[in-house]
């Protein structure tokens, strides 16, 4: 009797527990009522500028360079040689912050490959975004506009032509796009590339007055193909400068910098990617050469 009694006390709650998934929901053709199944709300899909964030303490071989302060005004990773033929590279990190090892490698190999000076500067002011659920990313991208962090790299490449540097290129990841995006409206830059772009819009284009080279991913929901060959067409409008669209096949957002070390597909996609870049920065800042 005891057994029986629980089993449906168990029964009970079992039906109590599914009706409180049930809604009986009223349907106007004919005053007709069907049951509803309610299922929890799924969770919101992350940013898709988010998704493989870095590795912070990856190790990916050492590094070539070292962390200067106060350069232009701010803290760098910088590699290479100061004095290389009176060129230098400026990488921008995505959201992450110019602290991810895999960019910090990008930039020796770059610095090596051009044999140039490579710096990457700090435009998050040790504030890179951490995935902190107490800080959704709607919150804090509101404080790091990429509009006014091209506007303070402008005393970092006053300090590289100070220091002797006289043609300086821009590569921008992600975010980072944005700010190289916003320098190649002046005369700041010789070239720039950029490489799955976000916040960068078809009337950008129409500003650029250096060559630009553009390197999209086919699965790349930021910035997808039909959006990169937008911006492609605004070029074509735009005489004054030459210009490179290619799209990666099979490549999401992030292919450059943020790929899976373990996956050969990837590391092979983010190669070409960096092989792109450096050849377009050896054409157009070739003049400077020794």
């Amino acid at each position: 009797m005891l057994v029986r009694c629980l089993l449906v006390v168990a029964l009970a709650a079992v039906v109590a527990a599914a009706a409180g998934r049930l809604a009986l929901a009223k349907e106007n053709n004919g005053g007709r009522a069907r049951w509803q199944v309610y299922s929890p709300a799924p969770s919101p899909k992350k940013h898709p500028c988010l998704e493989n964030p870095p590795n912070m303490t990856e190790n990916t071989g050492g590094e070539a360079g070292d962390v200067v302060h106060g350069y232009g005004g701010l803290e760098c990773y910088a590699t290479g040689s100061r004095r290389s033929g009176g060129r230098a590279v400026i990488l921008v990190s995505d959201y992450y912050g110019f602290r991810a090892p895999k960019l910090r490698k990008i930039a020796d190999k770059v610095a090596y490959q051009l044999g140039c000076y490579v710096v990457v500067p700090d435009l998050l002011f040790e504030d890179p975004y951490t995935d902190d659920p107490a800080r959704p990313f709607e919150e804090w991208i509101k404080t790091h506009s990429p509009v006014e962090a091209a506007e303070k790299t402008k005393p970092l490449i006053a300090a590289l032509k100070k220091d002797g540097t006289s043609t300086v290129g821009v590569g921008g990841y992600c975010w980072g796009g944005k700010v190289a995006v916003e320098l190649s409206k002046t005369e700041e830059t010789k070239a720039v590339v950029i490489s799955h772009p976000a916040l960068v819009v078809v009337d950008d284009m129409k500003e650029v007055k250096c060559p630009i080279e553009i390197l999209g991913g086919e699965l790349d929901t930021i910035s997808p193909p039909q959006l990169i060959h937008q911006l492609e067409d605004a070029l074509d409008q735009n005489k004054r400068v030459h210009h490179l669209v290619k799209i990666f096949p099979d490549a999401p957002h992030g292919f450059a910098c943020r790929y899976n070390a373990t996956d050969p597909f990837a590391v092979k996609t983010a190669e070409e990617a960096r092989a792109d870049m450096v050849k377009w920065f050896d054409k157009y800042l070739e003049i400077m050469k020794r």
